[in-house]
């Protein structure tokens, strides 16, 4: 097995952000970035499929367990898998986030080799301005 984040090619004057246009975290944290002076490649995972090896990748740069990626009290995840699903591998927690990409915590934003996820959308300022 390779480690040389091949399928997401990182590239530091490019801003790769994955979100989901269905949602207002997702829609604002893409206003921020469009504001700066960055090329922004914009991922909307409500209409672009990331495959697993993708999301593995992901993981990997936030330095998380895929399953952190999921929100699990999200009512789609809910009615799909329960409260308490039995979900044990990452392959089933991949199928998760292919099937039902509402369920994706928070936008991800890619720069370079750093990957961090966007909880509260200003926070994307502070990350750009450390970039500058």
């Amino acid at each position: 097995m390779k480690d040389d984040m091949g399928v997401i090619a990182t590239n530091k004057r490019e801003i790769k952000l994955f979100y989901n246009a269905e949602t207002n975290k997702g829609m604002q944290t893409l206003a921020y970035l469009k504001s700066s002076k960055k090329k922004v490649l914009d991922i909307d995972l409500s209409k672009t499929k990331v495959t697993g090896t993708q999301w593995t990748e992901l993981a990997k740069l936030l330095d998380k367990p895929i399953k952190e990626l999921i929100n699990t009290e999200h009512p789609d995840f809910i009615n799909n898998y329960g409260e308490n699903p039995d979900l044990h591998s990452d392959e089933d927690w991949l199928k998760v986030m292919e099937n039902n990409p509402k369920v994706i915590t928070q936008p991800i934003l890619v720069n370079g080799d750093k990957a961090i996820q966007i909880d509260t959308p200003s926070k994307v300022m502070s990350f750009l301005e450390d970039e500058d």
